[in-house]
This record gives C-alpha cells, structure tokens and sequence, in this order.
C-alpha cells in the first residue's frame, strides 16, 4: 500500500469577516477539487474548517458528505504556543496516511504553517516520509509586502512584538535599526483589536524618515495598504485609516 500525501490547503482571508469573499475570486479551481475529495482533515478549529468546506461544496461537490469526513483538531496549547519549537509530536495525526489516505492540513485564515499552526504536522510528514504538497492560494505577508513598496528581496517575518512598554519600544527599535543597516523589511502581525495600540507605538519609536506600510483587508471587498514615511504618517495624519481587521505591518527603508 502507498502512502498518502499531506495537501496544505489555503484558506481565504476573510475569516471573522462580517462579509464573505466569493470563494471562485480568491482560490484556484484546482485547489478547490483537491480540498472536495479529500476525507481526512488537521485543522485549528473543526467547526470553521467545515464552514469552509461547506462553501468549497458551493463549488466543487466534496466526495463525501460533510458529516462523513475525519477532522481532527490540533491541541489547544498549540495554538497558544506554536508547533514550531518541535515539542509536540503530531505523527499520531498522520495514522491515516500511513494507511493510504491523503490528509488535508487547514488553518482558519491563509496558508497553514505560515504565521499559524501547521508546522509541527508538516514535519512529522516529513519524519514519516510522506509527501508534503503545497496548494495555491492568499498568503496575506506576501500580499502585503507586494503592496507595501518596501524590499522584497529581503525580508523576515518576526510575527508578534511584545504588546507592554518598554519591551515593545526597545524590540521596535531592535527592528528598525535591523531594517535600516541591513534594508531588510521587517514583517509583523497583531491582534486586530490592538491595532492603534502598535501603530501610536510604532508612529512614536521609529525615526521619520523610516518606511512603515500597514496592510489589510487583503483579497477582501476592500483591500487597504498605507505606505509612507514615519513623517508622512504622522503629517498626513493617516492613524485613522488602519482598522481593526487583521493587519500586516512592516517597516524598512
């Protein structure tokens, strides 16, 4: 018998959104027939991972009927921590594979493992030798990047600054001057609600002539991206345009 295969099947972006993008306009048909006949799922959350399956059925008829299909959940303390320090073995979430079945990797928003849970079941195909394939479909940090102006030829994405002054100020200042020596774009994300919170942070730490773009709504109704200077931000006094969806921020030069 051969082994199955781990499919990372992207979701859109529009999770907790109070409009819902048309499926059709933000992932390929090919990854949405993929996703249809796949019976075995690792996921966040098994009640959104079934809401996004029920619209893939819109579209593409999955194989099975949605009550039929094996979802298993990643651990809470996953979630909470990351599955990236290597700690958690996820091989028993693979059993089905090792018996012939493709598995499906999901995360609530975008492309598992990339900024959200995955990675430790990614590995542990690997460990078992199965393969992993990749699906197309939105990555909100490279979305953003693109629009932001700054340096997409070297980047990193340092995922969440601490949320308490002074940590925050000093990891802000970390950053920039990081971004400023080396011109690599420095990419990081936050709660949606702490959104004004980082920006007045970022708007009152970083040097004026330093580059800040923020991004949001990214394949939804109405994609924003504010791009300009630390001096350009606080002159044109663009604070107010950031909302409280979710948001990619990045700073360079």
């Amino acid at each position: 018998m051969n082994p199955g295969k781990l499919y990372l099947v992207p979701a859109p972006l529009d999770f907790g959104c109070a409009t819902l993008t048309p499926l059709e306009d933000v992932m390929p048909l090919g990854t949405l027939r993929v996703a249809a006949r796949l019976q075995h799922w690792v996921c966040e959350n098994a009640k959104t991972t079934r809401a996004y399956l029920k619209r893939v059925d819109a579209l593409v008829p999955l194989a099975q009927p949605l009550q039929a299909l094996q979802i298993q959940e990643l651990p809470r303390e996953v979630h909470k921590k990351g599955d990236h320090s290597g700690n958690f073995d996820a091989k028993p979430l693979l059993a089905a594979a090792l018996q012939g079945a493709d598995i499906g990797l999901v995360s609530e928003a975008g492309m598992p493992a990339v900024a959200d849970p995955g990675s430790s079941v990614v590995r542990a195909a690997h460990e078992l030798g199965l393969e992993v394939v990749v699906l197309v479909g939105p990555v909100s940090l490279l979305l953003a990047l693109a629009a932001s102006g700054l340096n997409g030829q070297n980047f990193a994405f340092v995922g969440y600054v601490p949320q308490a002054e002074p940590e925050r100020g000093q990891k802000i200042r970390e950053l920039e001057a990081l971004a400023l020596k080396t011109g690599q774009t420095q990419i990081f994300i936050e709660t949606p609600y702490r959104n004004a919170s980082l920006l007045q942070g970022l708007l009152q730490t970083l040097q004026q002539n330093t580059r800040l773009s923020v991004s949001s709504g990214m394949t939804l109704a109405e994609p924003r991206t504010v791009s300009d200077t630390v001096k350009g931000w606080r002159q044109k006094n663009k604070a107010g345009l950031v909302t409280d969806q979710p948001a990619v921020f990045a700073i360079g030069r």
